[in-house]
């Protein structure tokens, strides 16, 4: 699902595009500082508005059985334990509780294109404060959520847990993680995966999904888990500005190419080959029946991450 040679990063400052340095930050007072400001503000709006919204749109494993107790009127017929009720000689039911807890995975993409960002925001920095309300949700609903950090490698694995203090490391190998790579092998991530998780669970997948055939290992993965997947662009990376000749570097494989943005043909080839391939993310996901939370380092992603669990909610209902 790769794209032709181009500017995943832009280094001519021409186009007002940046490299932010993420990983090289080495004041533990800075980064703490921008970690709380992280867990501040995800939690505001987990409490505000998520936290509801995930328990009702992400079912647990099954039901517990829990106890027998005298038939009420309204009770359902088909939960009446017959043999408990001959016993007695009166009607008695089965009592069942929902088994709500779930395994979370966040599989986030931290190759060189996560650092790029034309706007506040690089790739990484959205890519984790997405993956923080979703973290936090999870807690808040007794959750486990776990971490797979992957460039052309998988880089970190953080199994499942709970609790606040396993949140903020998350939130921090999201932010400061250096990784070895720099290309991108979501099939080798989404490989790994299936292998370690044994039990269904969802799974987030964060990344730009610019990335060699993946096809095999997502529809594996899908089969398997309850998959969403949250593509992330930047408006750089979407459209050409017309400021003339211009160096572009792919912050993955160093390649550099030098392109004439005063020629309307080549923006507008630029567009439509970036249109063509987000059009073919929507049918491999379409087709392998993947939710899809598209996101973007210019816009609010509350916006889509709502639309995400309003959808759940009336697939539930219908």
């Amino acid at each position: 699902m790769g794209r032709a040679a181009c500017p995943q990063a832009a280094v001519n400052g021409a186009l007002g595009q940046r490299t932010l340095p993420i990983f090289p930050m080495s004041d533990p007072k800075e980064i703490l500082k921008k970690i709380r400001r992280i867990e501040l503000r995800t939690r505001r709006l987990v409490n505000a508005t998520f936290a509801g919204q995930y328990h009702s749109v992400f079912k647990g494993r099954g039901m517990n059985f829990e106890e027998v107790r005298e038939y009420n009127a309204g009770d359902e017929i088909r939960s009446i334990d017959w043999n408990v009720t001959a016993r007695m000689n009166t009607p008695y039911v089965k009592k069942y509780t929902e088994e709500r807890e779930l395994t979370v995975m966040l599989l986030v993409d931290v190759s060189a294109s996560g650092t790029f960002g034309s706007v506040e925001l690089s790739k990484r920095e959205l890519a984790a404060e997405v993956a923080a309300i979703l973290a936090f949700s999870a807690i808040r609903n007794n959750d486990k959520v776990g971490l797979l950090l992957f460039s052309d490698t998988v880089e970190l694995y953080i199994p499942p847990k709970k609790g606040r203090m396993h949140t903020l490391r998350l939130i921090r190998e999201m932010l400061y993680f250096d990784p070895k790579g720099k290309g991108t092998n979501l099939a080798a991530a989404l490989e790994y995966l299936n292998k370690i998780l044994s039990r269904r669970s969802v799974v987030f997948v964060v990344s730009d999904f610019i990335a060699p055939d993946y096809t095999k290992s997502l529809t594996v993965a899908g089969r398997r888990h309850d998959v969403v997947a949250m593509p992330i662009v930047d408006p750089g990376e979407e459209s050409l500005p017309d400021v003339g000749l211009i160096t572009f570097e792919d912050a993955e494989t160093g390649e550099q190419i030098e392109i004439n943005t005063s020629s309307r043909a080549v923006r507008n080839s630029f567009a439509a080959e970036e249109e063509r391939r987000r059009k073919a993310l929507d049918k491999l996901f379409g087709s392998r029946g993947i939710d899809v939370v598209p996101l973007a380092t210019n816009e609010d992603y509350l916006i889509p991450l709502r639309a995400f669990f309003e959808r759940r909610e009336r697939r539930r209902v219908a």
